[in-house]
């Protein structure tokens, strides 16, 4: 029994899930030679994470990131709005910006990269437990050097889908009715917002949406704004309603209804009086 095993009194559970069975019976092997940790349970997906940890209420989930069937940042920013007591640990082999922020942003705990030697990720998992931060050296490095360099834009194209999110933004939809209409999760939203700063190289909306315009992303015939007007002139349009309690609709063939219509319509050829 280590020396924290023995101090602390208990063992530290834990949720592994990864679309990967390999990758699972060798994390679940890996623990299991140290009586410091259980695992209580595998998950394949985000989904069925959410679903487990909520089940089996483990210390500390080791996601990975990219699953098919739910991804782990979604899976993250839920446990995080049900208020799951786990740490989320990733534990993933991508180091990318775009995928470390939004899953910290989301609420993990920690990021640490699969090819993290057996004792760093022990140490890694403790301290997630006890609700310290963790970062591998080159996540750590990269985070510092973005917080330290102004951002200049990929210069690389928007995907199709990020092009519906800022079209949606600069509509002024939110974050959760973009989720609606696009049918994704809110976390998903907030993942093609990180992406798309980034191609453009800004730090919000307001200015994603005026480097959409002076790139022509959303000009011409994307331009969002003669779209949202387009209803309020078809209502200029119509004819007047209520300009006067006396005016009454013109009938066909120029006659007006109403009381005095038949004195002021024209009269019809052979219809002189009563008796033609």
């Amino acid at each position: 029994m280590t020396e924290r095993t023995e101090r602390t009194g208990r063992v530290i559970t834990l949720l592994v899930v990864d679309d990967h069975p390999v990758v699972r019976d060798g994390l679940r092997g890996m623990f299991e030679t140290s009586p410091e940790f259980e695992v209580l349970g595998e998950a394949s997906d985000g989904v069925e994470a959410v679903d487990l940890a909520g089940r089996l209420d483990p210390d500390v989930v080791l996601m990975d990131l990219r699953m098919p069937g739910g991804g782990g940042v979604e899976a993250i920013a839920e446990l995080a709005r049900r208020g799951a007591r786990g740490k989320v640990l990733v534990l993933t082999t991508y180091d990318t910006d775009s995928d470390t922020l939004p899953a910290i942003e989301a609420g993990a705990t920690g990021y640490l990269l699969k090819d993290a030697p057996r004792e760093e990720l022990f140490a890694a998992v403790r301290a997630a437990a006890e609700g310290r931060t963790v970062l591998s050296p080159a996540v750590a490095s990269r985070l510092v050097s973005r917080v330290r360099t102004p951002p200049s834009g990929t210069g690389a194209p928007l995907s199709a889908r990020e092009r519906e999110v800022l079209a949606l933004v600069a509509r002024g939809t939110p974050n959760r009715e973009i989720a609606r209409l696009l049918f994704i999760s809110e976390a998903t939203v907030k993942t093609h917002l990180t992406h798309l700063y980034a191609k453009l190289g800004v730090n919000d909306r307001a200015a994603a949406v005026a480097a959409g315009y002076d790139r022509g992303i959303l000009g011409g015939r994307g331009d969002q704004r003669p779209a949202d007007a387009a209803p309020h002139r078809a209502v200029d349009r119509r004819e007047p309603r209520g300009a006067g309690e006396g005016d009454t609709p013109a009938r066909p063939g120029g006659v007006t209804a109403g009381r005095r219509g038949s004195a002021r319509g024209p009269r019809r050829p052979g219809r002189t009086g009563p008796g033609g």
